[in-house]
């Protein structure tokens, strides 16, 4: 009978730690096969809104998170977290290279600066890189389905996605370990506490997504755009890509590692109550008008 693993434990530690070091992936973001693009696909490329923020959410996390490092005193989670910080800069050197490569137009960065409230910072970064991840796994796949881009450049991108999966499930198990250290045993108190970090996490996405198209890089990706991959896309559909996308990067890892639950089991309640109340409907449009 296997002996299950106590959480926050040193042996606790020791996993979530070296499964995060030992399956660092070597390579710089400007010797990767870059593609030629055809005009077609360029052009979508470029129609993204996203990139100037990604390259800033990507170069203030690896500021962050190095610097966050810095400030650890236990050698093993230090050495771990400074490797997610340096990982992070590469993030950051990859999107810029991508920008520069296939001439997408960017307004300058901000001066980037290492918050006050370090550790609040890196666990308020932990909980919404769980949300994104999420939702970047499963619209990754529908965009790969549907050839919105060559195979080429999503062979690019997918092990770039591993690193996050990497990144959510280090810090899920590092906050737990965290929590119980500080004497938080109760699962259910660190499960409430997880809900409320997570509350700001969404609200920061739904902020980040919420901006008016004037505020965005290039035309806004809610319009036809969109609907190169998305046409006709119902609600089933996108909860099951993103459930099953979340499970094929997930059981990667060792059984005894701790994963983000929360959106995986807000995803299956969707789908039963998409189930209990069928509609033959598919996701209103985002066609613009």
């Amino acid at each position: 009978m296997q002996v299950m693993m106590k959480l926050g434990s040193r042996e606790h530690k020791q996993l979530f730690c070296r499964s995060f070091l030992d399956t660092y992936l070597d390579y710089e973001p400007e010797n990767l096969p870059w593609p030629n693009l055809d005009p077609v696909s360029l052009e979508r490329l470029r129609r993204i809104p996203f990139w100037r923020e990604a390259l800033l959410t990507e170069s203030e996390a690896g500021v962050m998170v190095s610097a966050f490092a810095e400030t650890i005193t236990d050698p093993l989670i230090k050495e771990a977290v400074a490797l997610q910080g340096r990982e992070e800069h590469r993030h950051a050197r990859l999107l810029r290279h991508l920008i520069e490569r296939y001439d997408i137009e960017v307004s300058p960065l901000p001066e980037i600066t290492v918050p006050d409230q370090i550790e609040t910072a890196f666990t308020d970064f932990g909980f919404g890189e769980c949300l994104d991840s999420y939702f970047a796994f499963g619209m990754f796949d529908l965009a790969r389905q549907a050839q919105y881009m060559p195979e080429s450049v999503f062979k690019i991108f997918d092990p770039i996605l591993d690193e996050e999966a990497r990144h959510i499930v280090f810090f899920v198990n590092w906050v737990t370990y965290l929590h119980i250290q500080q004497g938080w045993n109760v699962e259910g108190l660190r499960s409430f506490r997880a809900l409320w970090h997570y509350g700001k996490a969404l609200k920061t996405l739904i902020q980040a997504f919420g901006g008016s198209a004037d505020q965005q890089e290039g035309k806004p990706f809610t319009a036809s755009e969109a609907g190169h991959f998305m046409d006709d896309l119902t609600a089933n559909q996108f909860f099951k890509t993103c459930l099953d996308a979340n499970q094929q990067r997930m059981q990667r890892f060792d059984e005894q590692l701790l994963q983000p639950l929360l959106m995986p089991r807000l995803s299956k309640l969707a789908l039963t109550c998409l189930r209990l109340w069928p509609s033959r409907n598919p996701v209103p449009s985002v066609q613009g008008g």
